[in-house]
């Protein structure tokens, strides 16, 4: 499966982008903190040059470092909230799955309610409660993104649970967290990794959003999306406070969701 998968030119294009994106922001974090911070007044939105390779913005301070620490920032929230998503519907898929009968009625009940909420705006009355920092963003968008991977975890547990292998070892002796853990949960992860890679695109598109409206990621810590808001006060003449961002968001959603598609296919 690999192979094919490898051998697709645009799924090679979409992992150089993550691994020059990621190298890149770590780069620019870990070395060069301050300079996405860095203020200077004479330099006010400038336009791109040799000095500013992506221009200024409305404080001065250079867009190529705030993109790419943005990124930093955008990717970490983003990888942190599909992780908590995965962990928890592995969980409760796998416990519905296994176990059925009025467990699973409540947790498939449970996941049917929550589908039943638009999602952004039960994330936009959490974040009002909670307010607006890093680690709620990532908590909020983590607790109520899980609904699919559970859904996906129960199909194939169900499937896997009467296999001979965990029927073998239910007859050795085996308790069930060690037939969940051991038998079942790894032998239903394939579709649980295509469904993270898909759900870091709407990650990102989610966390830009909040951080657009300004009750995401807050200055002066960079964000794309708080970038983008930045921008929109002067779009009519500084075209490249909107340019750049978007392009990294949309490039890398467009990236996460070719190796998530590729994935899928094989």
């Amino acid at each position: 499966m690999l192979n094919k998968f490898f051998r697709k030119k645009r799924i090679w294009l979409a992992l150089i982008w993550f691994a020059a994106l990621i190298t890149a922001s770590l780069f620019w974090i870990i070395f060069l903190p301050a300079a996405a911070e860095r203020m200077d007044f004479s330099n006010i939105l400038t336009a791109p040059s040799l000095e500013h390779i992506l221009g200024t913005d409305l404080l001065g301070r250079d867009l190529l470092a705030r993109v790419l620490c943005g990124a930093g920032i955008s990717l970490g929230v983003c990888t942190a909230a599909v992780g908590i998503s995965v962990w928890v519907g592995v969980c409760l898929g796998a416990f519905a799955g296994y176990y059925g009968g009025w467990r699973d009625r409540v947790v498939m009940g449970f996941v049917d309610i929550m589908l039943c909420f638009p999602t952004f705006f039960l994330i936009l009355a959490v974040i009002a409660v909670m307010g607006p920092n890093i680690l709620n963003i990532m908590l909020v968008i983590g607790f109520t993104s899980w609904m699919g991977t559970a859904r996906l975890v129960r199909a194939e547990v169900l499937s896997l649970k009467e296999r001979e292998f965990v029927v073998a070892s239910r007859l050795l002796g085996a308790n069930d967290f060690w037939i969940i853990t051991k038998h079942l949960i790894p032998n239903a992860l394939e579709p649980v990794f295509v469904s993270a890679v898909l759900g870091i695109s709407s990650a990102i598109l989610m966390e830009t959003g909040l951080s657009f409206l300004g009750i995401g990621v807050q200055p002066p810590t960079p964000s794309w999306g708080n970038i983008l808001s930045d921008g929109k006060s002067a779009l009519g003449v500084a075209w490249w406070l909107t340019l750049f961002p978007g392009f990294m968001i949309f490039t890398t959603v467009l990236a996460a969701n070719i190796l998530g598609e590729g994935l899928r296919g094989e």
